[in-house]
């Protein structure tokens, strides 16, 4: 490899970075609902405002890559989410936090969309599933450190400059702007864009068919589970081990640390049995972590339910994604584009899991959760049986 294309693929990877960003919003969420004493019907709105922006922004963000290239589109979406981080070092007010997730949520919308064609730009051939596959190691690397730098900055162990938990947006913020630098310099050429993209009206027509409705619903369930694991997991801790945020933040990294054990060992489990088995075998681990996560009260229990659900949901996406794809090869792009409108589940589960632990306490949190992981157990069928 030269240079040029090292260059090139630190810059995207970094980027992949960049992209775990979005995942801070569950200990950041934990900390602003302790600073302004709210409840969590109302805390749960910043990770279901993150969200609902791709219902908004994902199909739109296809067209302008075909007008402005992808490499623009991602220095776009860096540039919005550098802004998302500069915010919160001004304050921690509600409306100012609300408008920092917001632009999180918008850059992250773009970010996910546009930076996976672009990797395509940078390595052609049999390597780029692997080079995927890496981008999103790479990417839980920020998931699961964001937790460790709000803790540390609410400890004082790290200088903090006196933002305390906050310190984690400037960091990622330094993080985002050398991303930025990087991508801007890289010499990376563009294959050009042949054809029109989908159309939101293109995509909602295919709500109609039956194995794209129940595709959608499913990756809603999935991105549910993982925000609201993402954000409960600390509480349910504090709730039933009655110990402080600082020491109940932990919960969140062991959560993205056995996601990403599961991404990275998912596609040679993929190799050796059909993807209808492993399906099943990461959501019977999840149904596993409801129940422990509900009954559970000694702090083995808890750990081991946040890890079976953090293994269990790392390989669902792709898996409901695929099997999407292949019911209709010539409506790809459409199907695609619907899928990623899907992560809006981010904001249902959220606000619903908010108001059921105001209701009853965390077990009702996880109890909506449960559900979708019901519904995935009723999605099985519907998945690519093949090796």
């Amino acid at each position: 490899m030269n240079d040029t294309k090292k260059l090139s693929l630190i810059s995207v990877m970094l980027c992949f970075f960049a992209m775990g960003f979005v995942d801070l919003v569950g200990i950041a969420s934990n900390y602003v609902k302790a600073d302004l004493n709210l409840s969590d019907s109302v805390a749960n709105i910043f990770p279901s405002l993150v969200f609902f922006w791709f219902l908004i922004f994902s199909v739109p963000t296809g067209m302008l890559m075909n007008k402005i290239g992808r490499r623009k589109t991602v220095l776009l979406s860096l540039i919005v989410t550098v802004f998302s981080l500069l915010l919160p070092i001004f304050g921690n007010s509600f409306y100012l936090m609300l408008i920092s997730f917001s632009l999180l949520g918008i850059g992250n919308a773009l970010m996910q969309t546009s930076l996976n064609p672009l990797v395509s730009s940078v390595i052609r051939g049999g390597n780029l599933a692997s080079t995927l596959t890496f981008g999103q190691f790479v990417k839980a690397i920020a998931s699961f450190m964001a937790p460790y730098f709000a803790m540390w900055g609410a400890m004082a162990t790290i200088p903090s400059f006196g933002l305390g938990w906050r310190i984690l947006f400037p960091i990622y913020m330094v993080i985002g702007i050398l991303a930025s630098l990087l991508l801007a310099s890289a010499p990376i050429e563009e294959e050009k864009i042949e054809g029109k993209s989908s159309s939101i009206i293109d995509c909602v027509k295919l709500l109609s068919r039956p194995m794209v409705l129940l595709s959608f619903i499913g990756i809603m369930c999935h991105v549910g589970i993982d925000v609201g694991t993402n954000t409960t997991a600390p509480k349910i801790f504090m709730e039933r081990l009655g110990i402080s945020l600082n020491d109940a933040a932990f919960a969140t990294s062991l959560y993205f640390i056995f996601r990403t054990l599961g991404s990275l060992t998912g596609s040679f489990f993929l190799r050796i049995v059909s993807g209808r088995t492993f399906f099943a075998v990461s959501v019977v681990m999840m149904a596993l972590a409801m129940a422990g996560m509900i009954l559970g009260t000694s702090e083995t229990v808890l750990y081991v339910s946040v890890a079976l659900v953090g293994y269990g949901n790392s390989n669902i996406f792709p898996l409901i994604f695929s099997s999407a794809l292949l019911s209709d090869k010539e409506k790809q792009n459409e199907i695609s584009g619907l899928m990623i409108m899907g992560l809006f589940g981010g904001t249902v589960f959220p606000l619903v899991m908010g108001f059921a632990a105001d209701a009853i306490g965390q077990a009702g949190a996880v109890a909506v959760m449960a559900v979708g992981v019901l519904y995935l157990f009723t999605y099985l069928s519907r998945v690519k049986s093949s090796k």
